[in-house]
């Protein structure tokens, strides 16, 4: 079973910019970046296919970018000109169906492995 292990959570400074990481146990099709702030309900901030596609939610568009790096097998995801409203705990996500819509991939469904999370927390 696929494994995913998040890091790089922190606390920052409206404007500034963070990188987080998520290591995987193996290749996945379809993986995502959620988010969910306290008192509020999970939310997809960004998904990468295989092939490379991704999409972003019009929150972060933008200002985020996420990524993988092949040789490290690692799903990064570069927030940068962050907000306060950015702050919660962010998820590493994976699947297997990037034949869906671009909106489907943002939804958590569609998803079967989740990460611990790692913390962010923008000051204003």
């Amino acid at each position: 079973q696929v494994q995913l292990v998040e890091s790089g959570g922190d606390s920052v400074q409206a404007g500034g910019s963070l990188r987080l990481s998520c290591t995987a146990s193996g290749d996945n099709i379809l993986m995502a970046w959620f988010r969910q702030a306290p008192g509020k309900e999970r939310e997809g901030v960004a998904t990468r296919c295989a092939d490379g596609r991704t999409t972003y939610s019009d929150s972060v568009k933008g200002r985020f970018t996420i990524s993988k790096d092949f040789a490290k097998n690692t799903l990064s995801l570069q927030m940068d000109s962050l907000k306060p409203e950015d702050s919660g705990m962010y998820y590493c996500a994976a699947g297997g169906r990037c034949w869906l819509s671009a909106s489907r991939r943002m939804q958590e469904e569609t998803y079967y492995t989740w990460g611990q999370g790692t913390q962010v927390t923008v000051s204003s």
